[in-house]
C-alpha cells in the first residue's frame, strides 16, 4: 500500500466507510458529521420524497454493545415526542450489517455556531428556555440526557431549539406507563471499541465543562435530574458569556454568588446579578444546593425575562423599589407629576 498516494488512500477509506444503503428506501447525499457512536448522513427518503438524517454505526466502532446502544437511543427518541427533541422515523440494518436509524433532518446550526447570530441577551435566554422545556419533558418521562452541551443543541431555521444526540442517555424509570422498560444500564464498558475516543476520558460519559462533579466521579447509578441541571447551568453561562465555565471559573461563580453576587455583575462581561445567581445555583457542586427540577430553573429564567425577582437572588427592599421603578417608570413619573401638581394647587388655594 506504500505506492498509493495519501489522496487515494483517503478516497478508499471514505468509500469503505460509506454505508451501503442498497435495498433501503434511502439514497445518500452527503455526510453531515459524527454524533455519539455513529456517522450522520443526509439522505433522501424515496418513498416520502423528503430529506432525512441517517445515523449509522461507524465501521471503526462496530460491536454488539454499541449496536445495542444505537438501537436504544432510537427507542428512547421514538418515545420522547416533543417539539424540542428530534423525532425518529425509521430504524433498521443495512446490507453491510450496520445498524442505522433515520430521523428528522434539522436545517440549522449548532448552538455554539449560531451564538453570533443571537446578539440580544433576552433572545439567548428565550432559546435557553426552549432547551429547558425539552429537557424537562425528558425528565418527566424518566430520561436523563447526560451530555448536554452547545454542540448537542441545534437551532433550526425558525429559531426552534432541538436537543440532539441522546446516545449516552440514562433511563431512570419507565417511559411508557403501560409499556416495557427500556434498558437503564450504562451500556458501553470502558473496553468497548471507540468509547475512549468518543468520551475523551474512558468510561466516564460526558463532556468537561458541562459535566456535573458527581458525574465526573463516575457515579452513574447515583445520578438524577440535577446532573442535567448542572449542564444546563453551564449552557446558560455559555449563552451569556460565549465560553464554557472552567472548573476554576465555576468555583468563582459559586463563591461570588454566596458572598457578593454583585462581583460578577461588575466584572466578567457585566453579568446581571440575578442571572449570575441563577448560574451559581444551577452550577452548585452539591446537587442538593441546585434547582431540584428543570422546571424550577425555567421558572427563574422566565421571571428574569418578565422583570420579576428570581428565587436564586433574594432582593432587599431598595433593590425591589428600584426594579419596580425601572419596570413601571412611566407610570411612576405620571403619579409623581400628579402628586406634585396636586400639592402645588393645594398650596396656592390655601394662600
Amino acid at each position: 500500500m506504500k505506492w498509493l498516494s495519501n489522496e487515494v488512500l483517503q478516497r478508499l477509506r471514505a468509500a469503505a466507510a460509506r454505508p451501503d444503503v442498497s435495498g433501503t428506501r434511502y439514497r445518500l447525499l452527503e455526510g453531515l458529521g459524527r454524533g455519539g457512536m455513529g456517522v450522520v448522513w443526509l439522505a433522501e427518503d424515496s418513498q416520502l420524497g423528503r430529506r432525512v438524517a441517517l445515523k449509522v454505526l461507524d465501521l471503526t466502532e462496530e460491536s454488539s454493545e454499541l449496536e445495542a446502544r444505537l438501537l436504544r437511543e432510537a427507542r428512547i427518541l421514538a418515545q420522547l415526542e416533543h417539539p424540542g427533541i428530534v423525532p425518529v422515523h425509521d430504524v433498521g440494518i443495512l446490507s453491510d450489517g450496520r445498524v442505522f436509524y433515520a430521523m428528522k433532518y434539522v436545517q440549522g446550526r449548532r448552538l455554539d455556531q449560531y451564538l453570533t447570530k443571537i446578539p440580544g441577551l433576552f433572545d439567548r435566554l428565550r432559546i435557553f428556555h426552549r432547551i429547558c422545556e425539552a429537557v424537562a419533558f425528558a425528565h418527566a418521562r424518566g430520561v436523563l440526557h447526560r451530555d448536554l452541551k452547545p454542540e448537542n443543541i441545534m437551532v433550526g431555521a425558525f429559531g426552534e431549539a432541538l436537543v440532539m444526540d441522546w446516545g449516552v442517555a440514562k433511563v431512570l424509570r419507565e417511559i411508557d406507563a403501560g409499556g416495557t422498560r427500556a434498558e437503564d444500564e450504562d451500556a458501553v464498558s470502558p473496553d468497548a471499541p471507540g468509547v475512549a475516543a468518543r468520551t475523551g476520558h474512558g468510561a466516564v460519559l460526558g463532556t468537561p465543562g458541562y459535566m456535573a462533579p458527581e458525574q465526573a466521579r463516575g457515579g452513574a447509578n447515583q445520578l438524577d435530574e440535577r446532573a442535567d441541571i448542572y449542564a444546563l447551568g453551564a449552557i446558560l453561562w455559555f449563552l451569556i458569556t460565549g465560553s464554557a465555565p472552567s472548573e476554576s471559573l465555576t468555583a468563582d461563580i459559586r463563591r461570588d454568588a454566596a458572598s457578593r453576587p454583585a462581583g460578577l455583575a461588575r466584572g466578567r462581561n457585566r453579568i446581571p446579578r440575578p442571572l449570575a445567581a441563577i448560574c451559581a445555583k444551577a452550577l452548585a457542586r452539591d446537587p442538593a444546593e441546585r434547582y431540584r427540577r428543570t422546571e424550577d430553573l425555567m421558572a427563574d429564567v422566565a421571571r428574569y425575562l418578565d422583570g420579576q425577582p428570581v428565587t436564586a437572588y433574594p432582593e432587599n427592599l431598595l433593590v425591589r423599589i428600584r426594579r419596580l421603578y425601572l419596570k413601571h417608570r412611566t407610570a411612576v413619573l405620571l403619579i409623581l407629576t400628579y402628586l406634585i401638581v396636586r400639592v402645588v394647587l393645594i398650596f396656592f388655594h390655601r394662600q
